[in-house]
């Protein structure tokens, strides 16, 4: 009796094990909706919504070989490099082999806005002359090409990831000089063992300056482990090294949702052979930094350190105590976006490349 009850037994759980597994419900109702940028002409912003989706893939049709946008939030944001008319597909999924498609097309014209770069035609400007001071250096970006009487690249990973294990290679073909304005692109492409590639340019050895007010309009990029800096380095560093030369950060943006409308401003320096930082943030009420045009200010003084976004402050310092010596001599620019790194962490499923930071000019004025 106990071997007969032991076989039914069995018998009876084999027969739930194999159950067909229930069917998968194929995603439905699948909508798209494409929205237009007005002050951005290259960009443009998704918004789609299926029943029955886990996750979306977004194709937004401007690479032979795109890797597409991997998301649950159900938006996405691209912006385009040409003019062209351009396929978007979007497909949501219930399983990789289960979902459903929708393709919309978008002709994207830059030529009558201002160039096939994807560059904002509105913003915030800032004066060539303020009373009681002198223009004592510019560039404008005009011509065809970085101007190397000014400008010098950094090339390569640098140590460590340049000191923060950033993930780009910075090559000199990632800066291009076009209708007024300086583009640095980081792209995600594999180049020297990396995956990313952008610019780093410096005036080290060229331009230097001591006090003064530095006014730089930029447009900025966007993303998930995206860093752009606009920053200034102590011209001593070659001899005392860092933090010891001294950095001023004019502006620094770290990338992604919730953070791409806001910009810091710092300072780093060794406190008594310490390493120290002071720095604040400024957010944009509305929109983000990549929208349009934002000047980038900085008014440095023998006692002060202050900082602006389109004339509005947001962060000063007093630079008189003797731990703040580095702040009384001569620093150099460096222009950047990194890839990656302590801060912004790594690019993830929703940055889209490539991403670009544009300048249409950096001016430098000090007292008469």
């Amino acid at each position: 009796m106990l071997l007969l009850f032991c076989i039914v037994l069995l018998t009876a759980v084999g027969c739930e094990k194999e159950e067909d597994a229930p069917a998968v419900v194929p995603p439905s109702g699948l909508t798209v909706q494409v929205q237009r940028n007005e002050q951005n002409p290259a960009k443009v912003s998704l918004q789609f919504s299926a029943q029955n989706a886990n996750y979306y893939l977004v194709y937004f049709g401007d690479a032979s070989n795109e890797t597409p946008l991997n998301t649950t939030a159900k938006v996405a944001e691209h912006t385009y490099t040409a003019s062209g008319t351009y396929t978007i597909r979007v497909q949501a999924h219930a399983t990789a082999s289960v979902f459903a498609t929708e393709t919309r097309e978008v002709t994207i014209e830059l030529n009558s806005g201002g160039g096939d770069n994807g560059i904002p035609q509105t913003g915030y400007t800032t004066p060539e002359s303020y009373a009681g001071m002198s223009l004592v250096w510019q560039d404008e970006f005009n011509g065809d090409q970085l101007n190397t009487t000014d400008w010098v690249h950094e090339t390569g990973t640098g140590a460590n990831g340049w000191g923060n294990n950033e993930l780009q290679y910075y090559r000199p073909e990632n800066t291009s000089v076009q209708e007024g304005y300086l583009v640095i692109t980081a792209k995600k492409e594999q180049f020297q063992g990396r995956e990313y590639t952008s610019s780093r340019i410096k005036t080290q050895g060229k331009q230097s300056f001591q006090y003064g007010r530095v006014d730089i309009r930029a447009a900025l990029p966007q993303g998930q482990g995206i860093w752009p800096a606009l920053w200034m380095l102590g011209s001593n560093i070659t001899t005392v090294g860092w933090p010891a030369c001294g950095e001023i950060d004019i502006m620094e943006l770290v990338g992604g949702t919730g953070k791409d409308n806001t910009v810091h401003g710092t300072i780093h320096w060794s406190n008594a052979g310490n390493y120290a930082n002071y720095g604040k943030g400024y957010s944009l009420q509305s929109g983000i930094f990549a929208d349009e045009f934002h000047v980038f200010s900085m008014e440095w003084t023998p006692t002060s350190i202050t900082w602006y976004v389109d004339d509005v402050q947001f962060n000063v310092v007093d630079i008189t105590p003797a731990e703040l010596s580095e702040f009384h001599q001569n620093f150099f620019f460096i222009f950047n976006v990194a890839v990656g790194g302590n801060w912004p962490g790594s690019p993830d499923a929703n940055t889209t490349f490539p991403q670009r930071m544009v300048v249409d000019y950096v001016r430098v004025f000090q007292p008469e």
